[in-house]
């Protein structure tokens, strides 16, 4: 388990660990709980998605492109409940070191630093154990809450993508974020990696 450290706002008791199957009735529930808080943010979704099955199956493929080293699942647990997820995918190695980074969590859990401390806790696993340079994070131009959770994390705004994601059921422009390592390691096993 990772935690967060050193950010304003991330709420205490809050880690990140890697997904596991043992996680999909938990991961389910919370979809099925916070399925219309989610609903603005997310693509349309079939009522298969919603099932344990249609979870289980994800989290398989995710796991094999962690496997594979691009991807990186993992669920946020607050005091040993699953209250959200994470997601570092598309990661490029080379000279690029890159990732992007997803992130929600569940409606009762809004509000209160979890998707903050739950983000700090992902930057510390990119930059550390992962050795990214950089981890970029896009929001809807409306989603001012998300915008703080990255601001909060260190995130900038470098631009604005039109008609980025299809979301809600419609392509709509998303700002793009993103967040470089301030130390940056020298090593060449994690600067060489490919």
């Amino acid at each position: 388990m990772i935690t967060a450290s050193g950010v304003d706002g991330a709420a205490p008791g809050v880690a990140v660990r890697l997904a596991a199957e043992d996680d999909v009735p938990a991961i389910t529930e919370l979809l099925l709980r916070s399925r219309e808080h989610l609903a603005p943010w997310e693509p349309l979704r079939e009522e298969s998605f919603f099932t344990e099955a249609s979870q289980r199956e994800g989290l398989h493929a995710l796991l094999e492109r962690h496997a594979a080293g691009t991807h990186v699942p993992l669920v946020v647990v607050e005091d040993g409940e699953v209250v959200g997820r994470v997601t570092v995918s598309d990661v490029v190695r080379g000279a690029f070191q890159s990732a992007h980074l997803g992130y929600w969590v569940g409606a009762a859990h809004t509000g209160r630093g979890v998707a903050t401390a739950a983000v700090a806790a992902t930057v510390r696993l990119a930059f550390g154990e992962l050795g990214l340079h950089r981890l970029q994070a896009d929001t809807l131009l409306h989603n001012t809450a998300s915008q703080r959770v990255l601001a909060r994390n260190g995130f900038v705004r470098i631009g604005t993508a039109p008609r980025y994601l299809r979301i809600a059921g419609r392509w709509q422009d998303h700002h793009l974020h993103q967040l470089l390592d301030d130390q940056p390691s020298d090593r060449q096993d994690v600067a060489d990696r490919p």
